[in-house]
């Protein structure tokens, strides 16, 4: 099918980027020879490339963090919160998702998944599926699934991020930092065995190049696994080399990830506005059909460099190129009917779905005094360009006939017929900007931190045959932040910041047409800790207040956008990680959001859906040493907690609340190449429950896998 010719709007000139040039200059001629007090520069983190330099992370413990300020600034220095989910408690945990991950950091909850397909979450009461807010090393990109093989860590920065990542909700933004090449040979093999049936393999090996400056990594990994409802299997396969150049200023690392996937496209169970309730079916029924299938492969390609300039300047650039492509058939729910269990189902499909992502970054940092005044300075340039198109989209008949007591599989059939007014979707963003920030630090106590950003962005979006324009625009945002640290002691630090954010909206419904931007302020306080030597912890409270917010509601068959006037979300969290003694290792979180329209004609005092009041997680771990023959086992435990959730935008029904526990064992043996043997149990006493729901109606309503057991062997060398 030939695509429509779609003109890509481009700035002007493009003279945007010499801004960091014109900038660089002046800030140079401050006397960048001069340095920090001792007692500061005693306190400062660096976190390179090189394994054997300062790490990021230890243990369960975060040390430093580039995300919120890209610039290695002490954690307890900056005023906003990060959350750092280990190497450590990936690996004790066995995540095999992103949302495994996150269940270890407060006010981050699962949002529409796109029947399980997508990564998808709200952040302090705010995110979509596709939003922009999942990152790889700091950029962003179009990946379905962002967790994979390749994952070192996980980051979450909280609250608006807009002054250095541009377009973002004011929630936050996750980012996956993945392995680089190291200079010391190592490796390591896996096999991991699940009682769902089947399993995945891996394998990692870095080293270093004997006679040059390069070292390599290649990462790779294969899973064939059973669905656990009634029908379905999840098959990837994951290919990740990457190869870093070492000089003696410089550094340079390229990067590349390949992944094929198969995974079933399942909208989850039905909940029946009478009860309140999910439908009483076992819960492992689906109610499609086994061709509900989502087939992909994505790419991702990565350019990342760094030049130290001198002793205080530091130039770096960023690229990132990632694409998506899949084709999906699905059976979907369209009605049901509470007294009969009978549904109302539509066989659709998405043929030729492809997304690409252009991101660029060239920043300049420089530890300079500027009036007697020790400052860390950025100032940068950014570009992106993001491509979406829906070639075929698929459409066929409602039917009716299928009971949910007494399914039958089978009668449906995959739909070959291409909807001409709703095919070839397109959505292109292109957008230009430039950053500057500053960190004064004022006194050995007080340090200040503003920053502000200038982005210029095109939109244009619309569907059909022949193609139908509904979003053609332009326009240019500034959005500032600014905040206050003030160290009570080197341990403890309270901060203050307020930001603003926004995220423009692009319509492919031609009768909603062009709709505003939304724009939201937020405003935050806290205090940071480092505890007993071992332990990194945070409280925040925050206020956001956001302008026309994008929602989904259906209307007949179709699902179309619309805003809402204003809404609010107000909490409080608390996050910590860290051992508590050489042997017992912990991390915990706690949450609280109030999110609520606060003007709208239609929900006014409304809950968001998908955001729980409260949520919780704890987990933690014990080392016994020296068990036989210097092997050391591992135990440990914990769970997370959810409560009660708006299932659509109305709150037409809840999603119950929920607990979950998990534990896990690792016996490590001490060999010429040392083997562990471990063991997760996940969803220990089989708890059913909820995850997220579509969030436009009661018909599709994710459910959280049951009780799980995963064993490992893993050799290392």
């Amino acid at each position: 099918m030939t695509q429509p010719h779609v003109a890509c709007r481009t700035l002007p000139g493009r003279a945007l980027f010499s801004l960091l040039f014109l900038a660089s200059p002046g800030l140079m001629a401050a006397d960048n020879r001069a340095a920090k007090s001792t007692n500061d520069a005693e306190e400062t983190i660096t976190v390179v490339a090189d394994g054997a330099q300062q790490s990021a992370t230890s243990g369960y413990q975060p040390l430093s963090s580039a995300t919120a300020t890209l610039t290695s600034m002490p954690l307890l220095d900056i005023p906003q919160v990060v959350n750092t989910v280990s190497d450590r408690v990936l690996e004790d945990q066995h995540a095999t998702s992103l949302d495994e991950a996150l269940y270890n950091v407060a006010n981050v909850v699962q949002t529409n998944t796109l029947g399980g397909t997508q990564d998808a979450f709200t952040r302090r009461g705010f995110g979509a599926n596709r939003d922009g807010s999942i990152m790889t090393n700091g950029l962003r990109t179009v990946l379905p699934r962002s967790f994979n093989a390749a994952t070192e860590r996980v980051e979450v920065l909280k609250g608006p991020a807009s002054t250095l990542y541009g377009i973002l909700d004011p929630g936050g933004l996750i980012n996956v930092i993945t392995k680089r090449p190291e200079r010391q040979f190592s490796g390591s093999v896996s096999g991991t065995s699940t009682s769902f049936g089947g399993g995945t393999g891996s394998v990692d090996i870095t080293g270093p190049i004997e006679g040059t400056n390069l070292a390599y990594r290649l990462i790779g990994e294969y899973q064939n696994e059973d669905y656990w409802r009634n029908f379905g299997k999840n098959k990837s396969s994951f290919i990740a080399p990457s190869l870093t150049w070492f000089g003696e200023r410089a550094t340079v690392t390229a990067s590349y990830s390949h992944r094929d996937y198969s995974a079933p496209f399942d909208r989850g169970t039905i909940f029946d506005l009478n009860t309140g309730h999910a439908v009483n079916v076992d819960r492992k029924t689906r109610f499609d059909e086994a061709f509900n299938i989502t087939d992909g492969y994505s790419d991702l390609a990565q350019l990342n460099a760094e030049y130290r300039l001198n002793d205080a300047w530091t130039a770096r650039f960023d690229y990132s190129y990632s694409q998506d492509h899949y084709n999906d058939n699905q059976a979907r729910v369209m009605a049901y009917d509470s007294a009969t269990g009978n549904l109302t189902r539509r066989v659709d499909g998405t043929h030729g779905s492809t997304q690409k992502m252009h991101s660029t970054r060239a920043d300049l940092q420089g530890n300079v005094v500027v009036g007697g005044f020790y400052n860390e300075l950025l100032t940068g340039v950014a570009y992106e360009n993001y491509d979406l198109l829906r070639t075929d989209m698929l459409r066929c008949k409602n039917v009716k006939g299928f009971n949910i007591y007494h399914p039958v599989y089978g009668t449906l059939d995959t739909c070959n017929t291409v909807s001409a007014s709703d095919s070839d979707q397109r959505i292109q963003q292109e957008s230009y900007a430039a950053y500057v920030q500053d960190a004064l630090y004022l006194t050995d106590n007080w340090i200040a931190v503003a920053g502000v950003r200038y982005q210029y962005y095109t939109q244009y979006a619309g569907k059909g045959r022949p193609f139908n324009v509904n979003t053609d625009s332009r326009d240019e945002k500034w959005t500032p932040k600014a905040g206050l640290v003030y160290k009570v002691t080197p341990n403890v630090s309270l901060f203050a910041n307020v930001a603003q954010s926004f995220m423009p909206q692009s319509s492919i419904a031609s009768y909603i047409g062009e709709l505003p931007p939304e724009e939201s302020t937020s405003y935050e306080v806290g205090a940071k800790f480092d505890l007993l030597n071992g332990i990194t912890a945070n409280i925040a409270l925050f206020d956001i207040h956001k302008r026309n917010v994008l929602y989904t509601e259906s209307i007949g068959d179709e699902t179309v956008a619309k805003t809402a006037g204003k809404v609010r979300s107000q909490g409080v969290e608390v996050d910590l990680a860290g051992s508590i003694t050489d042997n017992l290792s912990v991390i915990a979180s706690y949450g609280y959001t109030d999110a609520k329209v606060l003007e709208d004609p239609d929900y006014a005092g409304k809950p968001l859906p998908n955001v729980p009041k409260h949520t919780g997680s704890l987990f933690l771990t014990y080392d016994i040493h020296n068990v036989y023959n210097s092997n050391t086992l591992t135990v440990g435990g914990g769970g997370h907690a959810v409560s009660k959730r708006s299932g659509t935008n109305g709150a037409d029904y809840y999603l119950q609340g929920y607990a979950v526990a998990d534990v896990f064992a690792a016996y490590k043996m001490k060999l010429q190449y040392p083997v562990t043997l471990q063991v997760n149990v996940k969803n220990l006493f089989d708890k059913t429950y909820y995850t997220s729901s579509i969030g436009t109606n009661n018909l599709g309503n994710q459910i959280g896998d049951p009780r799980e057991v995963q064993f490992t062997v893993k050799m290392d060398f």
